[in-house]
């Protein structure tokens, strides 16, 4: 018999959870499980927990496959590597980025934090700048035109 890890009562609930491939696993009362948020629900149909479940990985497939018109980034990408590619995915992944935010910061999905003294209100238009001669950069070096190429870095630097 497995013992609740928070009131020490018997254990009804088992949660296993890997995590970046570590295995965490919890034993809990109903009563401590419902305290920690997992939800526990009881008598719903196999054929209903399976749809349910189909329809969870089809959703979270169609929001891995979300692209940046922009960079080309696609969700799934920001997933494994963590970065953003371009000041517009913050527009694109809102919705899923968002749901993240409020994950890791137990619902809270407005920064209440220290706000920076400068005036940042030329900093996006700066970056889209920089990212747009950057291509340009990369294009002029492909045709070989060492010339622009020289030009379009000092305006980066510049910016």
């Amino acid at each position: 018999m497995m013992q609740c890890q928070l009131c020490k009562k018997q254990a009804t609930v088992h949660l296993t959870e890997i995590i970046n491939g570590l295995k965490i696993e919890k034993h809990l009362c109903e009563h401590c499980a419902r305290k920690e948020g997992i939800t526990i629900t009881t008598n719903m149909p196999v054929k209903e927990l399976l749809s349910d479940l189909v329809n969870s990985q089809q959703q979270a497939q169609q929001v891995s496959q979300l692209s940046c018109d922009d960079c080309g980034m696609t969700f799934g990408q920001f997933r494994k590597g963590g970065l953003l590619g371009c000041p517009n995915d913050y527009q694109v992944f809102k919705e899923p980025l968002l749901k993240l935010i409020q994950k890791a910061h137990e619902g809270a999905a407005k920064h209440v934090g220290r706000v920076p003294h400068v005036n940042s209100s030329n900093i996006v238009p700066d970056q889209l700048k920089i990212m747009r001669l950057r291509r340009e950069l990369e294009q002029s070096i492909e045709h070989e035109d060492y010339e622009a190429a020289a030009k379009i870095r000092d305006q980066i630097e510049n910016l």
